[in-house]
């Protein structure tokens, strides 16, 4: 019994230490929630302070806490378009907001219908009479897009800015395919529906370079049109004509170039920066820390403010489709159509809602999947109830497929449209498996009989079958589009072949409705259902509950290492950020290839969006096409 009366005390003491370990956990975690939950609160009078880390998004996308810590790399911070215009507009009113400050150390960038809606509510905070001004060590393009809106400009006297433009190189696979002896099958439909010719070219199509020097050139002056206007004293010519003579006039001293071409108006440290703040907001009297100032950050602010929504009986839905447009449940971040179209159908006996908004910024995906929200999107329209479609930075492919069911259609000049094309890659291994003295042999009953096989090879019939199948998903994409826009199909044909149009000539072209963003789309809605005055209130369905959103992301993250993204750093730091761009486009190239099911209508020329992905899984998929290499 003594030993049996022993062993029990060490089970029970056993027990007593894992309730304890468990309870300090609870209570740890408790109190981490706890601090990250905004709190209106810590609003005080003196700056609103927005620290610009990360990118700009129109929708915020979800963490996965096991990813990150198996990663070992925090995601790259977002930020929704939408949250930083409504704070900029409510600090324009708040007499406890003396001046915004946006800290873009380690801004990465947005889209330019996002940067110029965010611009604007800036100038609003201006109009009011309240100082707006910005801080970074290196400014670039997106960077300027927000900073030509402020009252002033700082640099770090070691940084500097360079506008480069839109644009730049693509990636070519196909001399590394033969080279793998990986035949790629393409089927489409489209001359300038170039999302396939990474696969079969080593460089692009005259059809791809056209469309893409159209497209960039009307974006490229655009971006000129709106930073020249918010800062006229800026010499863009002198910057981005012959950059070199510029910056060898001030000797190479990237800062000084930036000052005296007007891209920025002081250059100062941190300290200086934050002691000039103190002279408009106040000294901060909790904090000794050279540089400090009296401020609030965006996260308390927003939520003392509140959505800014309202109550009223009368909603209008707003359903966001960002991302690449994928079959299932994925996001938000990404368009899942299973998902996307649960919430609209969630949603639609509900008395309240009196009108829909769909909010479109993605570069198209699956066609399944984007047929999957249109229909959704439809059964709205068949109960009466109106429907607008507002395009944020991109609505091509199949975000424009999904468009085709509203009833009128918002964009702004610097939305990229189009695509309608449709294509699907298919990739087949016969001349790689022969090589490592794998065959392929057996008996068919039929043509189709064991097709399509990846190691074999398509057969004949198959190769026709499903090229069959693409054209006839583009006949009904001509269909959708010409039925909407109130055009034939033969119509939409000449100006579809997946080419790319701005928003200005997507307008002229039938494309778009009107210029607006989604206020204005709000409104013609609102007007649409009767309703009177602003007696409606905007609903966002699946909307995040922002708090709990910021805690997850601050207790996944505390215990890895920052995204490469989010470090900033000057003009070199930036360039070498560009290494993740690459691995993004690697990693989406490699997904397309080998892991996209079903006709895609995806959009190639379309400016890149956030896209974060981390070294470990580019390097996987890397690896994966590699191996063939292996013999």
């Amino acid at each position: 019994m003594s030993f049996i009366g022993k062993a029990w005390k060490v089970i029970v003491g056993i027990k007593d230490t894992l309730v304890l370990i468990f309870m300090l956990l609870f209570f740890v975690a408790l109190f981490s929630i706890l601090s990250a939950t905004p709190n209106p609160g810590q609003v005080r009078e003196g700056a609103l302070y927005i620290d610009l880390t990360g990118y700009v998004v129109e929708e915020r996308s979800t963490v996965d806490p096991f990813a990150t810590l198996l990663s070992g790399e925090a995601p790259p911070i977002e930020h929704q378009a939408r949250d930083l215009v409504r704070a900029l507009d409510a600090a324009a009113g708040d007499d406890r907001i003396k001046a915004v400050v946006l800290d873009m150390t380690a801004f990465v960038g947005g889209g330019q219908v996002h940067l110029q809606a965010i611009g604007e509510a800036m100038d609003r905070v201006r109009q009011a009479e309240k100082p707006v001004l910005t801080y970074a060590i290196a400014y670039a393009d997106d960077h300027m897009h927000l900073a030509a809106h402020a009252s002033e400009v700082w640099a770090d006297p070691l940084g500097g800015a360079l506008i480069a433009g839109p644009g730049g190189s693509n990636l070519y696979y196909a001399e590394l395919l033969d080279q793998l002896n990986i035949n790629v099958r393409v089927f489409r439909v489209g001359e300038f529906k170039s999302a396939v010719e990474p696969y079969l070219l080593s460089s692009a199509s005259d059809a791809a370079r056209e469309n893409r020097a159209s497209l960039y050139g009307a974006l490229w002056e655009e971006w000129q049109a709106n930073v020249s206007k918010a800062r006229p004293r800026l010499e863009l010519d002198r910057v981005t004509i012959d950059p070199v003579a510029w910056i060898e006039a001030s000797s190479g001293d990237l800062a000084n170039a930036a000052l005296e071409a007007g891209l920025v108006d002081q250059l100062g440290d941190r300290v200086e920066f934050g002691t000039r703040v103190a002279e408009i907001a106040g000294e901060d009297s909790l904090s000794d820390t050279p540089g400090s100032y009296a401020k609030s950050d965006l996260s308390p602010f927003l939520a003392d403010v509140g959505s800014g929504n309202g109550s009223s009986d009368n909603q209008i839905a707003v359903i966001t489709v960002a991302g690449t447009i994928v079959d299932g449940d994925a996001g938000p971040g990404t368009a899942g159509g299973t998902r996307i179209s649960n919430l609209l159908d969630q949603a639609i006996g509900d008395d309240e809602i009196k009108g829909l908004v769909v909010r479109v910024d993605s570069p198209g995906g699956s066609v399944l999947a984007s047929e999957e929200i249109r229909r959704a999107v439809e059964r709205y329209r068949a109960k009466g109830i109106p429907v607008a479609i507002s395009f944020a930075n991109v609505a091509a492919s199949g975000g424009y497929w999904v468009a085709t069911a509203g009833d009128r259609i918002f964009a702004q000049p610097e939305t990229v449209t189009g695509s309608i094309g449709v294509f699907a890659v298919l990739p087949t291994f016969e001349d790689a498996s022969a090589e490592i003295g794998v065959n392929a042999d057996g008996y068919r009953t039929t043509p189709l009989s064991g097709q399509p096989d990846l190691i074999a090879g398509l057969s004949p019939e198959v190769d026709a079958i499903l090229q069959a199948s693409v054209e006839d998903t583009y006949s009904d994409f001509l269909t959708k589009v010409g039925a909407s826009r109130g055009k034939t199909p033969e119509q939409i044909n000449e100006i579809g072949q997946g080419r790319v149009w701005d928003g200005g000539t997507a307008r002229q072209l039938g494309l778009v409705d009107q210029f607006g963003g989604i206020e204005e789309a709000l409104s013609w809605v609102a007007k649409e259902a009767g309703i009177e005055g602003d007696d409606w209130s905007s609903r966002y369905l699946g909307a995040q509950v922002a708090n709990y959103d910021s805690i997850i992301r601050q207790l996944a993250t505390s215990a890895v290492a920052p995204a490469p993204q989010s470090r900033g750093g000057d003009l070199f730091a930036m360039a070498a950020q560009q290494r993740e761009v690459v691995l993004s486009q690697l990693t989406s190239d490699a997904r397309r290839m080998v892991g996209a099911q079903g006709i895609q209508a995806y959009c190639l020329e379309c400016p890149a969006q956030p896209s974060p992905v981390n070294a470990r899984e580019a390097s996987s998929l890397i690896e994966l096409l590699g191996a063939w290499f292996t013999r």
